[in-house]
């Protein structure tokens, strides 16, 4: 029994991460968990450090900021985000655009560490928050330089559909992943949410293999074709600068013949 409650702890932490602020009614609805479970589990939560109330008559549940450090540590990313960080400052300085930092985790990329556009007009994405790997320019990025066997097992399910745009044909991505070899960086025009549009290059550890990637988003009004090949340069640099920071000092090496 007591198992259980951890589980629903958990599984409780995720969904308010997800939906905050959130109340007791609607997570016990979403968990199919009683009332009186939802509101004990909340109540450790809280006493934790984990959640904390957003105020107003009735309380609702949004998480602290002790998720997000324990995140870094999980992903082992303090070092990799105190050595991206002031590279991520100098890319957005000359592109004038929002930043991310996303790392690999399964078939997803997470984004880690994000600095924002002074324009009004923005993407806007929260830290935690994952992309696909094959519908991204953070997942393409990295995928391009990832081992055969990665390649292989992503292209072993369906890949899923978001937009119009999205490649969901294995031999239509693997020649863009040969292309985004050749010419150092990944686009994404509208494939995973039909607005949004960025550009990315991976990050290499040294163990040869991308460890992350760093990107360039901006609103799809705003990448044009010159805009792209800009975007792509600075960002193929920046991601080369951050891959030396991190003991790879030798460029992207491309993965075996996937």
């Amino acid at each position: 029994m007591e198992m259980q409650n951890v589980l629903n702890a958990l599984r409780m932490l995720e969904e308010v991460a997800t939906r905050q602020p959130i109340g007791v009614g609607e997570l016990s609805r979403v968990l199919g968990i009683p009332k009186s479970s939802v509101q004990r589990a909340l109540q450790t939560l809280n006493a934790a450090g984990w959640i904390r109330p957003a105020g107003g008559e009735i309380t609702r549940w949004v998480v602290t900021t002790k998720a997000l450090d324990v995140g870094r540590h999980a992903s082992g990313d303090l070092g990799l985000r105190d050595a991206a960080v002031p590279v991520m400052e100098e890319l957005r300085r000359r592109t004038e655009e929002t930043i991310h930092l996303t790392v690999p985790e399964g078939n997803k990329m997470v984004l880690i560490e994000r600095l924002e556009t002074s324009k009004p007009v923005r993407t806007s994405m929260s830290l935690g928050h994952s992309l696909p790997l094959h519908a991204s320019a953070n997942g393409k990025a990295v995928l391009a330089h990832s081992p055969a066997e990665v390649i292989d097992r992503l292209l072993s399910e369906e890949l899923a559909r978001y937009t119009d745009t999205t490649v969901t044909d294995p031999d239509q991505l693997l020649a863009e992943l040969e292309r985004i070899r050749a010419q150092g960086y990944a686009t994404n025009r509208g494939e995973w949410r039909s607005d949004v549009g960025s550009v990315a290059a991976a990050v290499m550890g040294e163990a040869r293999e991308p460890i992350a990637s760093l990107s360039v988003n901006i609103p799809m009004t705003r990448l044009t074709d010159e805009s792209q090949s800009f975007f792509g340069a600075v960002v193929s640099e920046a991601a080369k600068t951050l891959s030396a920071r991190l003991g790879h000092s030798s460029g992207l090496t491309p993965p075996a013949s996937a």
